[in-house]
């Protein structure tokens, strides 16, 4: 049985594990402010191209969001996001916890745009209602769809017209850089982004994100949050150690372009079949749209979720691929789904 139902099944990538290895007698200050997490900030600042950062380490995606989006927003204030947004759907409530509410918009591939967050702007709104204080987006979203660069400034120059926030989950972002059709290049996103982090959990890390404060008003006494919600980690430069492993030679971008890899080898032999897909994904996650009776077959050697019921004969399933998915696996699965696919136009032929 082999998984495709997530890209952090496996557990890190062997410099990761060595290098943690070999400094495991190490004394370190703890909280971030050991040489490894020093390091790995000013190897993330270089990438970026942009010095005036602040950089945090933080040990998962649904606590940085929830200090992130709690440190940004004062207790009336609420956060944009779409429906499909993963602090809507994934996160238990953790913003709602916060006091925060969030104004969740339908949208059809995941992807906010400037008339999205237009109509919630349109909204009544007075000390009766919560203020609009920040947009939420993930790139690439949960459909796996990406954001060029252009989107990505018309989002950012409503949100400079109405004085919000903008705040980018970035838990596969290598996927979406190293996606074909992208064009938004690390550089870009301090440029952009007010807020945004770096995933490194679903991209060759064991836990790690990077967390990079842009905005000036965000920046003052961002640790006393970290620490107020659980997530300054007192051996902070096991975070540290992860980054730069990640952001020496390029590996956290090598991972992520094997990954998309993987999918889109996938990809193109479900479009050879004919299938279509229930989003147009360049990314390490595929929707295509099978027969049910292709999908019970599968489900005997492969695990993966059955996304959405399209109707009483076809569903569209979500394949992810990862840092380690070994393409002899790949090759494996499309024999058997070239066997199953030629097994039902034979029965649909008789």
């Amino acid at each position: 049985m082999y998984s495709f139902i997530c890209d952090y099944s496996e557990g890190a990538h062997p410099n990761i594990l060595k290098s943690l290895a070999s400094t495991c007698y190490e004394q370190n200050e703890g909280y971030n402010y050991d040489r490894h997490c020093i390091n790995a900030a000013n190897l993330i600042k270089k990438e970026i191209n942009h010095e005036d950062v602040d950089v945090y380490f933080l040990p998962g995606g649904t606590p940085t969001n929830l200090i992130s989006i709690a440190a940004c927003l004062r207790s009336y204030e609420a956060v944009i996001a779409p429906s499909t947004g993963h602090i809507e759907v994934h996160e238990t409530g953790a913003i709602e916890a916060t006091g925060h509410k969030i104004l969740s918009v339908k949208t059809p591939d995941g992807k906010l745009t400037p008339s999205h967050i237009q109509e919630v702007l349109d909204g009544f709104e007075d000390e009766h209602t919560v203020r609009r204080k920040m947009v939420f987006l993930t790139n690439p979203t949960e459909n796996g769809t990406i954001y060029l660069k252009s989107e990505l400034l018309a989002i950012r120059k409503i949100c400079d017209e109405n004085d919000m926030y903008l705040y980018i989950d970035g838990a596969r972002l290598g996927s979406a850089i190293m996606a074909e059709g992208n064009d938004v290049k690390m550089e870009d996103l301090p440029k952009i982004a007010d807020i945004f982090y770096i995933g490194g959990t679903k991209n060759g890390a064991l836990m790690a994100e990077a967390l990079i404060i842009v905005n000036e008003k965000i920046k003052p006494d961002f640790r006393f949050h970290i620490k107020q919600r659980g997530a300054l980690t007192a051996k902070g430069s096991v975070l540290g150690i992860q980054f730069e492993e990640l952001m020496r030679d390029k590996l956290y971008f090598k991972l992520a372009k094997h990954s998309n890899d993987m999918a889109q080898k996938m990809a193109r032999e479900f479009e050879r079949l004919g299938f279509t897909f229930l989003t147009d994904s360049p990314t390490n996650q595929i929707f295509p749209i099978i027969p049910n009776t292709i999908i019970t077959e599968l489900e005997k050697s492969y695990q993966f979720y059955v996304w959405q019921i399209i109707d009483k004969d076809h569903s569209a399933i979500r394949l992810v691929t990862s840092w380690a998915t070994p393409e002899e696996r790949i090759n494996e699965f499309l024999k058997d789904l070239n066997q199953l696919a030629q097994s039902l136009h034979m029965i649909k032929n008789l």
